[in-house]
């Protein structure tokens, strides 16, 4: 694999799926749909929550992630990151 300026892609992925399915995953806002969003906890194919609106969606992923002492990660429309809220 290629490196980058943080390692190789295994350790990047090596990180999330550390984190995947714990107490420690992030809570993920992305695209869901024709039209909506999901919330979605690292580690989980399933959303734990959709809304009609992206708002809806991150207000959901903060309220989660401060519960859990962890993280909400905001994407755009294109699955990109744009922001994270930080509860740890």
């Amino acid at each position: 694999m290629a490196q980058n300026k943080k390692g190789t892609h295994n350790d990047r992925d090596s990180y999330f799926e550390d984190r995947a399915g714990t107490n420690e995953a992030h809570f993920h806002v992305v695209p869901h749909g024709e039209e909506g969003w999901a919330v979605k906890k690292e580690g989980v194919d399933e959303p734990k929550y959709t809304a009609d609106s992206k708002t809806e969606a991150v207000k959901e992923a903060d309220r989660l992630a401060e519960e859990a002492g962890t993280m909400a990660v905001i994407h755009n429309e294109h699955g990109r990151i744009e922001d994270q809220h930080n509860f740890e």
